[in-house]
């Protein structure tokens, strides 16, 4: 089998794993459709790398701020994957990210939010656009306009779930929603609705050319 090199990549003082090319929307913003490298990390994976071949690529994390599943993919569509590698990270004091499009419960059929909840730190949901209509026509899901209401319903159900202090890893602000700042998305209308669901919104700056 052929030694993966893109498993593992690195901005500012976090580690990223990149364990997937998969994902239910196109969106059309995505980096991936700019460049196939982030810091001259190529990744475009080959083939989904073992949940032991990602461990060996993270070897000791514990010098980095945090662990983020973020690569070309939504990482949760590897639930079990995911759930493995961060049975690992548990052992070493380092906050675990899963970045996401918030659709794990419409690609697994099921509330997967359960299985997360002790072994995460935090979820960063992309909200990307401020009704159905607009985020089908930014994010050409496969699940078409019953995407948005799913992602939203995800917000909420990690929103409500990821608050423990009995397990001794409270943090703030958990869960958080995040748009990025292209001209056809209200952005207002984007804050209301973290406001309502009582998140935050962190606004991202579109890369026309991706990261550098």
């Amino acid at each position: 089998m052929e030694k993966l090199e893109n498993i593992v990549y690195f901005l500012y003082n976090s580690m990223y794993l990149n364990i997937t090319n998969t994902c239910p929307n196109a969106c059309d913003f995505c980096i991936r459709n700019k460049t196939d490298s982030i810091n001259e990390t190529n990744l475009w994976l080959k083939r989904e790398p073992e949940t032991g071949e990602i461990i060996s690529a993270i070897k000791d994390p514990g010098s980095y701020e945090e662990v983020v599943f973020c690569g070309y993919g939504e990482p949760l569509v590897r639930l079990d994957t995911v759930i493995g590698v961060c049975t690992y990270l548990r052992q070493y004091k380092v906050p675990i990210r899963i970045n996401t499009n918030g659709l794990a419960n419409l690609i697994h059929n099921k509330n997967i939010v359960p299985q997360l909840i002790s072994l995460v730190d935090y979820i960063s949901i992309s909200l990307n656009a401020e009704s159905a209509e607009k985020y089908n026509k930014v994010c050409y899901s496969k699940f078409g306009l019953d995407a948005f209401p799913a992602m939203l319903e995800f917000t909420r159900l990690c929103r409500d779930s990821f608050v423990s202090p009995e397990k001794g890893r409270f943090v703030k602000y958990p869960v958080t929603l995040t748009v990025v700042d292209l001209p056809q998305i209200d952005l207002a209308a984007c804050e209301k609705i973290a406001q309502e669901l009582n998140v935050p919104l962190r606004v991202r700056n579109f890369l026309p050319k991706g990261y550098n």
